[in-house]
């Protein structure tokens, strides 16, 4: 079976790979790489105005013309791209945006997707139309909209989420809702709201590749290493200067117990060195569930502080403090965890035991592979090209 995933997040897709070509399947992966974490992709696509003087440039010429450069050379790409982009038995996209153009260039590569492979899925991960509306119509008690709110955060920082507001983006939503054979979610974050859509399949749990991530069972003789990565572009979102917040409070009171390494913006291949001889990572706070980073600290044994909320707890049917930290909007609180943690080191062991059996049992990624595989077979359609709607 030929399986073509289109996009990539935190190495979702990769991890995916991996496990599917573990069942003998072949698969390709087309997309950006994440940007500057630099996650391998067959097929590459390049932004070259995400940032810098080219971003400057972009606005201004679509301030004159109204012609969007990073749509234009993307569109361009993709047609060098395109006899790779076809004759598929599975496509997957990773969002409801995976090509990052403006909506009408994204209908246009997205037709083309539609009309030459047989059966296209979409997977919620990231921000889209649905994941948006529901966290501004305050459904979650928070989320990664809250920064935005407190005005932490200016609009231009918040595009990519603001977007999914617009019509021309709804009419994108729907488009790709009228199209995919179904729609399943990454973690609770997504899952909760697409709870009664028609076409929703289900969750599948992040797939961990344990083969690249051995166990690391450290004890604490000395200090206890608290370890905090930072995304300089999503500073707010991720929630770090709550997370720094937590540690000043910390330091204050234990600076001779700790010891604090901070990382910002490294690609993915240093990132997951960097943290190796820690005890402790703080990941992120506005989440009810872990993401990738979260769940690859969890499989090193890491004491992570993450989403874990009660949905969490509820959906996997663990008690609090025993697998993952919940990281809630609050310095004090965060910092009540960890000096919790300091001062019953024994916990630590406990709980970075705790977290890679989690992983292994619920994350494993030829286990999650599998689990795509059955959803996706249970919608195969016998026709070759599907009417496009």
């Amino acid at each position: 079976m030929k399986i073509l995933l289109i996009g990539e997040y935190s190495r979702l897709h990769n991890s995916l790979k991996e496990g599917l070509e573990a069942l003998g399947m072949t698969v390709t992966i087309a997309g950006f790489g994440d940007y500057f974490k630099n996650y391998p992709v067959d097929i590459r696509f390049e932004n070259s105005f995400n940032s810098g003087i080219p971003f400057l440039i972009k606005k201004v010429i679509y301030k004159l013309t109204a012609i969007d450069l990073n749509s234009v050379f993307i569109k361009r790409q993709f047609e060098n791209h395109k006899n790779h982009l076809k004759g598929y038995d599975i496509v997957q996209l990773i969002n409801e945006n995976p090509f990052n153009t403006l909506p009408k260039t994204e209908k246009l590569l997205l037709d083309f997707i539609f009309r030459h492979n047989k059966n296209v899925f979409l997977l919620s991960c990231g921000t889209d139309y649905i994941s948006v509306k529901y966290a501004f119509d305050k459904k979650f008690k928070y989320s990664i909209f809250t920064p935005f709110e407190q005005e932490k955060v200016p609009k231009a920082n918040y595009w990519h989420i603001l977007k999914w507001q617009r019509k021309s983006y709804k009419k994108l939503h729907d488009y790709m809702f009228k199209n995919i054979k179904g729609v399943l979610a990454s973690d609770l974050d997504y899952h909760i709201p697409l709870i009664g859509n028609k076409k929703y399949l289900g969750m599948m749990p992040n797939p961990i590749n344990l083969e690249k991530l051995d166990y690391i069972n450290l004890k604490v003789t000395d200090k206890i290493v608290i370890f905090h990565g930072i995304n300089q572009k999503n500073y707010y979102k991720k929630g770090n200067d709550i997370f720094e917040a937590a540690l000043d409070i910390l330091k204050k009171n234990h600076a001779d117990k700790i010891e604090i390494i901070t990382v910002k913006s490294l690609p993915y291949a240093e990132y997951i060195k960097a943290f190796n001889q820690a005890h402790i990572l703080l990941d992120q706070v506005f989440a009810y569930d872990q993401g990738f980073n979260a769940l690859e600290a969890m499989a090193k044994g890491k004491v992570v502080f993450t989403g874990a909320e009660q949905e969490w707890l509820d959906y996997y049917n663990i008690e609090e403090d025993t697998i993952a930290i919940n990281a809630e909007p609050d310095a004090e609180k965060i910092a009540r965890k960890l000096e919790w943690l300091i001062l019953h080191p024994e916990k630590i062991s406990e709980i970075s035991k705790n977290a890679r059996a989690f992983i292994e049992k619920e994350h494993h990624y030829v286990d999650v592979a599998k689990l795509y595989l059955e959803t996706w077979e249970s919608k195969l359609s016998e026709n070759a090209t599907p009417k496009i709607l």
